[in-house]
């Protein structure tokens, strides 16, 4: 062993009771070079973007005082308060904050992404990485793998997308209408609708005034007329104008308030959704204060139909973008 290699085996007895062990920068890849963050966005805002995109906006503060005068129980955050989305995060809506974690958490690089993408492509048997696209708008962090652009935002639209293919077949849905809850700034909104031209009506809603605004922005900016984004106070009233067959809840419930979960289903259930997809942001339907809500979820009369890793291969649910589990509730 090298006098180097000596000294590095010495540090290291130490530095391992803390966690800590010296690696040779010359055996890593460049991705696993602290401070490398490959593939950020660094392209400018679309034309208008940044002057519409504001705290002042009249849209935006029209929102938060109606929003101000709903529900408490519904409005009051358990994460989601004012300050948690900062004004530069409003402009790069789609890069790593809030509503998308993307390259911050431990383990997920170029090769996280990767592994996903080759993993979506082995079960693609709708074509959805040819159908959809990916750009860098917004701040997205984006990867080119397999000679495809590729973000979380997309892999996760596609892996959710499946997971509903397989136990509802929305493909073949004729009059399959969707209400999101949570919809942050309408990712699976944009993604669905142009997956599936058999949508009849995809409903965004959130109980976060910014959210609606970002939304109301970027749905527009896609051009996705079968889109819509309801505010919550004319939540009510456009469940009672439309019948919706599919409610979904993406990394939403977790971040709520028990009460404004129960106040959610009840609303479903009142309007006869029969199915409710729920991702939460651990394996088990937990807020992130640590209340297991499964007793809500089936207190309105909605059952466990299917619960399954986000990856169905076991390296890739370990190894792949933000692993998680999808459930899917149905109206008994």
């Amino acid at each position: 062993m090298s006098f180097k290699g000596r000294i590095r085996d010495l540090l290291n007895i130490p530095l391992k009771r803390v966690g800590h062990t010296i690696i040779p920068e010359g055996t890593l890849y460049e991705w696993q070079k602290p401070g490398t963050k490959p593939g950020h966005s660094a392209s400018e805002p679309p034309r208008g973007a940044a002057e519409y995109l504001v705290n002042d906006n009249p849209r935006l503060v029209d929102l938060k005082a109606r929003y101000a005068a709903f529900d408490k129980a519904v409005t009051t955050p358990l994460i989601w308060t004012d300050e948690h989305l900062s004004s530069e995060e409003m402009l790069y809506f789609r890069g790593d904050n809030p509503y998308v974690w993307q390259v911050r958490q431990a383990g997920i690089n170029i090769m996280a992404y990767a592994l996903t993408t080759y993993y979506l492509q082995s079960i693609d048997h709708l074509g959805l990485m040819e159908k959809l696209v990916e750009d860098d708008h917004f701040g997205a962090y984006t990867f080119d793998v397999a000679e495809k652009k590729v973000s979380r935002d997309l892999l996760d639209s596609i892996a959710e997308i499946y997971f509903l293919e397989k136990h509802l077949g929305i493909s073949s849905h004729a009059d399959l209408s969707v209400l999101d809850i949570g919809a942050g700034y309408g990712r699976l909104a944009y993604r669905m609708v142009s997956a599936l031209p058999n949508i009849d009506r995809y409903l965004c809603t959130d109980a976060f005034p910014k959210s609606t605004f970002i939304s109301e922005y970027y749905i527009r900016f896609r051009d996705v007329d079968k889109a819509k984004v309801v505010p919550l106070d004319e939540i009510e009233q456009a469940l009672s104008r439309a019948t919706v067959n599919l409610a979904i809840n993406i990394h939403s419930f977790s971040e709520c308030r028990i009460e404004a979960i129960d106040w959610w289903v009840s609303l479903l259930a009142k309007h006869h959704v029969q199915y409710l997809m729920i991702v939460p942001n651990s394996d088990a339907l937990e807020t992130n204060d640590g209340i297991d809500f499964t007793t809500v979820i089936n207190s309105h009369g909605y059952q466990l139909k299917a619960k399954e890793p986000k990856y169905r291969d076991t390296i890739v649910q370990q190894c792949g973008v933000n692993p998680a589990y999808h459930y899917l509730f149905e109206l008994r």
